[in-house]
């Protein structure tokens, strides 16, 4: 009777580890986000420096990318109507690369991480440096560092 209740324990324990790690729930549960876009102190103080379309690498990925300059040398990174699967560890990163088509590039090219994804449906922004090079950094991956799988990307071309 104990080999019984330490293997039922043993077999709980190892199950609630590989839903710690997989969260299979993120894949059907959606993270709404409206984020309102910082306002400026002027009403055309705000000017659209950069963007991109993001297409599915991993998973289906809409919406547009931009990168707003702010009056005070803020710059912000924005997506609108953007839409992407939820999984775990979901991370947002600029990549030094013309283009990421697959993983392999993000994989082995240098990136910033700007950090989680605040959710994968809905409007947000995302803070950048003001000594940030946009001229190395040309793309947006929506990166899972779980898996080491680039969701979709979106290069960026001068406005």
């Amino acid at each position: 009777m104990n080999k019984w209740k330490l293997s039922l324990s043993v077999l709980a324990i190892m199950l609630f580890a590989a839903w710690l790690a997989f969260r299979p729930e993120r894949l059907i549960i959606n993270r709404v986000v409206n984020e309102a876009f910082p306002v400026p102190t002027q009403a055309s103080s705000a000017e659209a420096v950069e963007s991109g379309t993001f297409s599915g690498i991993a998973h289906p990925t809409i919406g547009t990318a931009t990168i707003f300059r702010l009056a005070d040398g803020d710059r912000i990174l924005r997506f609108t109507n953007f839409r992407t699967s939820n999984g775990p560890d979901v991370h947002v990163y600029l990549v030094a690369a013309a283009d990421a088509k697959d993983s392999a590039t993000v994989k082995h090219t240098e990136f910033i991480d700007l950090g989680t994804i605040k959710g994968n449906i809905g409007d947000q922004n995302y803070a950048l440096g003001r000594d940030l090079d946009l001229a190395k950094y040309r793309t947006v991956s929506i990166w899972c560092k779980r898996f080491a799988v680039n969701f979709g990307a979106a290069p960026l071309r001068a406005e």
